[in-house]
């Protein structure tokens, strides 16, 4: 099948950029220095990619996808880099032979692991984000707990989630060295092998950590393209334009086939006006007509 027999909106990936994107990551953190985090595709074939570009550790964000990703055979060490009140159903992926680490940050949690038959855990640090994660002086002491449970603790991760888009790179830098520190402080408290943090925007900035949780690499967002990072867009919306204006034209692709948690996507030769349910009103750079394609449109 050819994209102009697709039935539009549709998700295309550009395959070509894809690889190269790959490559480029596996290329700045070889082997086990990379652990892509599998929430920014879902998609247990590109997972197959990564592994064929060196990797062997995978970071998940619900149960869902460390049990699939568990039943495609890709087990080896996945780690939950979030907290869950209900672990029985990991227990399960690991009394399966998978290797299943999760992330916690209290008494409630810890638990948790322990009564749903989860071996090993990471101590989850705020480090300057406002969402999960104890306080850094309090990682010896959850460590602790956990070991009290039976639990091995591998170490500890943290996410620097509200620096990881900052568009100047000098601000960047400047950010993630306190959030660091703040992790290295309760790594000293825990011990353990992993100090697992970073994400796209710092892949090549977080040389504390010792395994980074990228994951929009792969396929990449409009948000990050503006970092100027070595990774390009391959990841599009294919959408027919259905209606011509005076100055504007409107294609088949809305808010309901966008990603918009960073404001209005874009469009290759264009820019978008606004977004409706099922529409987007753009104004092309060139003259369009009723019926044609563009690839162009990138999610957020």
């Amino acid at each position: 099948m050819r994209t102009s027999q697709l039935q539009t909106p549709a998700l295309v990936v550009d395959a070509k950029v894809l690889e190269e994107n790959l490559a480029a990551m596996a290329a700045a953190l070889p082997g086990p220095r990379l652990r892509p985090h599998i929430k920014a595709h879902k998609c247990t074939s590109l997972a197959r990619r990564q592994v064929a570009h060196g990797a062997s550790r995978f970071t998940l964000a619900t149960i869902r996808e460390v049990e699939g990703m568990a039943a495609a055979g890709m087990g080896e060490d996945l780690l939950l880099a979030n907290e869950v009140v209900d672990a029985s159903r990991l227990g399960k992926v690991v009394a399966g032979g998978a290797r299943v680490t999760v992330a916690v940050d209290s008494e409630a949690t810890i638990e948790a692991a322990a009564r749903g038959g989860v071996r090993e855990v990471v101590i989850d640090i705020n480090v300057g984000l406002p969402r999960c994660g104890a306080a850094p002086n309090d990682a010896g002491r959850l460590a602790d707990l956990a070991r009290s449970h039976g639990l091995e603790v591998r170490g500890v991760m943290g996410y620097e989630g509200h620096v990881v888009g900052v568009e100047d790179r000098a601000s960047r830098i400047a950010q993630v060295e306190p959030c660091m520190e703040l992790l290295l402080s309760a790594h000293a408290q825990t011990g353990g092998e992993l100090i697992s943090a970073g994400g796209t925007g710092t892949y090549d900035i977080n040389t504390w950590a010792n395994e980074i949780q990228a994951g929009s690499y792969a396929l990449m967002d409009s948000a990050y393209a503006k970092l100027g990072l070595p990774f390009g867009q391959a990841l599009h919306v294919l959408a027919t334009v259905i209606s011509v204006s005076d100055g504007w034209a409107v294609a088949d692709c809305g808010l309901k086939s966008l990603g918009m948690d960073h404001g209005n996507p874009t469009v290759l030769g264009g820019s978008i006006w606004f977004c409706s349910d099922e529409h987007i009103t753009f104004a092309p750079d060139a003259k369009v007509s009723v019926g044609d394609r563009d690839g162009g449109a990138r999610p957020c």
